[in-house]
């Protein structure tokens, strides 16, 4: 089968971080809310904007929560409500989704429910497969439910330890699911990633921590269990941070 195009995907929280991505020549981003656990499921309000501003394609995670994979029926629920919401907006290119079994396998019936409700977009299996109990297995279940692309760090905390699987994941694939490579990956680590992978896609955050505007901060109160500190913290996509590492990434072969 023809190899697809190499392309690269810049994992983002909101819209400032979508237009910072494209700024940067990202050619697609993943739209997240709340990228401290992860990432979760937008607001429609987000989408809608993040539509009218983008000029590259968004894929919208679809995760109701954050911890595992393991979702009751009221979250599925909200999960297939958030794609047809999304499907119905009708400029949305894809969605990013992942759901589990309690030993570690791919749930195929409920993949395959959230693949039919999806489409024409197209639809990423996120880490959640890095969570599966083993991937060859994982693999054929996502390619036999019709999604389109997996992400994973080769089921390791960062792409350079997980390049081996990266590479039989790319094997097993054989072109019928795109391998998009993630993991600790930037302007030091990225080229050898790819030399070494041959991955389709590879994928990134690329973000930095600026200090808040406020001026007034009470200091006897912190929102959501967070350190105070964090209050008075906000955390955005870096452009040069991308766009160096996207330089890097295609000079690698």
């Amino acid at each position: 089968m023809r190899k697809p195009p190499f392309k690269i995907e810049i994992c983002v929280e909101g819209t400032d971080g979508l237009i910072a991505a494209q700024n940067a020549g990202a050619e697609r981003v993943e739209l997240c809310a709340s990228l401290i656990e992860g990432g979760l499921t937008p607001s429609l309000g987000v989408v809608r904007e993040a539509l009218r501003v983008a000029t590259i394609p968004f894929h919208v995670i679809i995760r109701p929560r954050g911890g595992d994979f393991l979702y009751s029926e009221v979250e599925f629920n909200s999960m297939l409500e958030d794609i047809t919401a999304l499907r119905e907006m009708g400029n949305v290119a894809g969605v990013v989704i992942g759901c589990l079994t309690s030993d570690g396998r791919i749930d195929e019936e409920r993949t395959a429910a959230l693949v039919a409700a999806a489409r024409p977009m197209a639809v990423t299996c996120h880490r959640a497969f890095d969570m599966t109990a083993e991937y060859r297995a994982a693999l054929e279940a996502l390619i036999a439910c019709g999604v389109d692309r997996v992400l994973t760090s080769g089921q390791r905390d960062t792409a350079i330890e997980g390049s081996e699987i990266l590479k039989d994941c790319m094997a097993i694939a054989d072109g019928r699911i795109v391998i998009m490579a993630c993991g600790g990956l930037d302007a030091d680590t990225i080229a050898q990633v790819r030399r070494e992978t041959g991955v389709d896609e590879m994928h990134f955050a690329a973000l930095k921590t600026l200090k808040s505007g406020m001026t007034f901060r009470n200091p006897h109160v912190g929102m959501g269990g967070t350190a105070i500190e964090r209050e008075y913290e906000v955390t955005v996509t870096d452009t040069e941070a991308v766009r160096a590492t996207i330089a890097v990434a295609r000079g690698a072969l």
